[in-house]
């Protein structure tokens, strides 16, 4: 059996689901992230069984908009109801100087790379997994791939790119990687009203 777990850069596949709507028109931020993992395995084989998928992201606290954090907590309990783990990262705040005088505050979600590189070793070096795929397009992610090729060459790697996201810099790293087309979105969305464990009935968001 082919233990395989997905790794879900959060912010990269929302964006390619923003891009989804700008270019396309299709509506999939309610997007059913384990069922779309659970489509790939055929790609590792008959054997592929899935082990973990963990889900990794930030809340959006400094845009002073409540609406948008509570859609996005509503969104991760959906995924909790189908087995997902979330990982939940923040935002830092960095001060940056103006060229033309003063400075500003800008903020920047930079403990999410971070957290999947560590689950990642993690995964590898406890015997959690077999395969490990990425569902990312993020170069930052390519030194920590490289080390757990030289530590665990026993495992295996993949990139899956969401759309828009291709990479060939990584491609080249992992060359089994493939890419998540606008169709697998569409098929792989949460019903309208997704019920949780204890009852409770989130609905989707309207501008979703």
């Amino acid at each position: 059996m082919n233990r395989v777990s997905f790794l879900i850069d959060g912010f990269n596949l929302y964006h390619s689901a923003v891009d989804l709507d700008r270019t396309l028109g299709l509506r999939v931020k309610w997007l059913n992230i384990y069922s779309l993992c659970s489509s790939f395995l055929y790609l590792i084989g008959r054997d592929a069984a899935m082990a973990e998928v963990y889900y990794f992201s930030a809340y959006a606290y400094q845009r002073k908009d409540p609406g948008a954090v509570t859609r996005h907590k509503d969104y991760v309990k959906c995924l909790e109801s189908t087995g997902i783990v979330p990982e939940i990262a923040r935002f830092k705040p960095k001060d940056v100087k103006c060229p033309l005088g003063g400075t500003f505050t800008k903020y920047e979600e930079k403990e999410t790379d971070i957290a999947i590189a560590s689950k990642l070793f993690e995964i590898m070096s406890k015997d959690k997994c077999d395969v490990a795929i990425l569902v990312t397009g993020d170069t930052d992610l390519a030194p920590s791939v490289e080390t757990c090729k030289r530590l665990f060459p026993a495992k295996a790697m993949r990139f899956a790119f969401p759309y828009r996201r291709h990479n060939h810099e990584l491609e080249a790293l992992l060359p089994d990687s493939f890419k998540i087309h606008k169709g697998s979105y569409t098929r792989h969305l949460f019903p309208d009203s997704v019920a949780l464990s204890d009852g409770t009935r989130i609905h989707k968001p309207t501008s979703w």
